[in-house]
């Protein structure tokens, strides 16, 4: 049985969570980039992140969340952004579920009420997860992206924590 062990990232965490996301930038709408980005790209994941857990197992880090600010203003101070991804190998094996648990316990920690994370619309296997995940639908821009040529609209959606 494999376990596995959630910590804070570190420095040494940068070329493997920089692979599992380039994997959602080329092969999905999961990621907004539409080119894969460099191993420096950690660091802005990591900046103002109130929370940026990693899943780790014995072939190293497997997935990974950030808890952030919504909007860096005090007026928003009690809601957070949620993102996190998940190596495609380990994905629809609880770990998602696992990880926004972690992400909705540290905003807690924080005082935060609302969690908000922003979906492509082509991407309904994320949706679906956060609509079980007690998360709804609260805005759309629509159209206002695209990717591998084709047109997507974000898809706000929201949570009590």
């Amino acid at each position: 049985m494999t376990r596995y062990q959630i910590r804070e990232a570190e420095d040494r965490d940068a070329e493997q969570v920089t692979r599992i996301f380039n994997y959602y930038v080329q092969q999905s709408f999961g990621a907004y980039p539409e080119e894969p980005v460099p191993v420096t790209f950690f660091a802005f994941l990591r900046e103002g992140a109130h929370a940026f857990p990693v899943i780790e197992n014995e072939v190293g880090v497997i997935g990974f969340g950030i808890l952030k600010p919504f909007f860096p203003f005090s007026t928003f101070k009690d809601t957070g952004s949620v993102t996190y991804f998940i190596a495609p190998e380990y994905t629809r094996s609880g770990l998602g579920t696992l990880l926004l648990n972690t992400l909705i316990d540290a905003a807690r920690e924080r005082g935060l009420h609302i969690l908000v994370a922003s979906i492509s619309s082509r991407n309904p296997q994320s949706l679906n997860f956060h609509k079980k995940q007690g998360f709804r639908e609260c805005g759309r821009l629509e159209g206002v992206g695209m990717k591998f040529g084709e047109r997507f609209d974000v898809v706000w959606m929201q949570r009590d924590v």
